[in-house]
């Protein structure tokens, strides 16, 4: 019988981590430092383990190698999404990722990184780096090499439920004091520009990647248009944020039962504010915040109810 698959999340020590994922989502932190929580990841950087059913203490990617079937036979060579929460309780590193054929030419990874943010949480006019002013690449590497942040950077006050695209080639970070919910393909590679002079806990400045970013910053900066489609069947709400070559990426607010059918070689489900139940051929199972889950293929209609919030993607 087909299950979803449960998932234990792994979480990651920053420079710029807080408490947060222990204090909003009652995770065991390792630390009052942990800035990352690898909620849904089949990268080998950070194996999500599954804790329930038939394959409980199976990793993603095990399953991905042996049992693609669970993915609708899905053909990339890797798992091609991974969904984090980040606690940026300190400024990110000014930064950029690269596109597919950078990535796999020059470091090795099959994937690049296109992503995305849904604001969870933040504190009052915080922040988010999205894009840059400079015309040319000659324009910008002059402000990079002499530090010009205020004339480079373009600067955006955010507020929770707000969604941005961040696709590979574009100059980002989060700010101090936000909560967010990121969607990105299965890559690990960044390249920082700019990190506040901070030092490591060894003393030691954090290496910047200045000519591999020039490479890859989009130059001119081109906006990414968000334009939600909105849904409202009866007093649940969906959201379709929105849809790319990578990923396409949801919000459910559910406050009744909905009957949902998986369409999708499989969805990935995040769970980000309160409980409810998930029916999956007759069996009942509870999910509330901070649970994230993998509906694989083969489900067929599932039913959904309680008052919850929940953030789904899709390759």
């Amino acid at each position: 019988m087909i299950q979803p698959l449960f998932l234990d999340p792994v979480f990651k020590e920053r420079i710029w981590g807080g408490a947060a994922l222990l204090t909003q989502f009652g995770y065991q932190i390792p630390s009052k430092k942990t800035g990352e929580c690898w909620a849904i990841s089949g990268h080998p950087n950070g194996h999500s383990i599954i804790k329930n059913g038939t394959y409980k203490g199976r990793t993603i990617s095990e399953l991905w190698e042996n049992n693609r079937k669970m993915f609708g036979n899905y053909t990339s060579p890797v798992f091609p999404l991974l969904t984090k929460i980040l606690d940026a309780n300190a400024n990110l590193s000014v930064q950029v990722h690269p596109g597919d054929k950078y990535a796999e030419k020059y470091e090795n990874e099959k994937l690049g990184k296109n992503e995305c943010w849904y604001i969870i949480d933040c504190k009052k006019n915080a922040e988010i780096i999205l894009g840059h002013k400079a015309k040319t690449k000659e324009e910008l590497a002059y402000s990079l090499e002499n530090g010009l942040w205020d004339q480079l950077l373009n600067r955006i006050i955010v507020k929770p439920g707000d969604f941005f695209y961040v696709p590979s080639g574009t100059i980002h970070a989060l700010c101090d004091g936000i909560l967010v919910l990121e969607t990105q393909q299965s890559s690990d590679i960044t390249y920082r520009i700019y990190d506040y002079d901070r030092k490591d806990t060894n003393g030691t400045s954090r290496e910047l990647h200045l000519e591999k970013a020039l490479d890859v910053i989009t130059v001119p900066n081109i906006k990414s248009q968000i334009e939600p489609i909105v849904k409202k069947p009866n007093k649940n709400t969906i959201i379709t944020f929105i849809q790319t070559r990578d990923f396409t990426v949801y919000k459910w607010e559910i406050h009744e039962e909905a009957k949902m059918v998986q369409d999708q070689p499989f969805q990935l489900v995040s769970m980000i504010y309160g409980s409810g139940i998930l029916i999956v051929n007759g069996v009942t199972y509870n999910i509330q915040k901070g649970d994230h889950i993998i509906l694989p293929a083969g489900i067929g209609g599932f039913t959904i109810n309680g008052n919850f919030e929940a953030i789904v993607s899709h390759p």
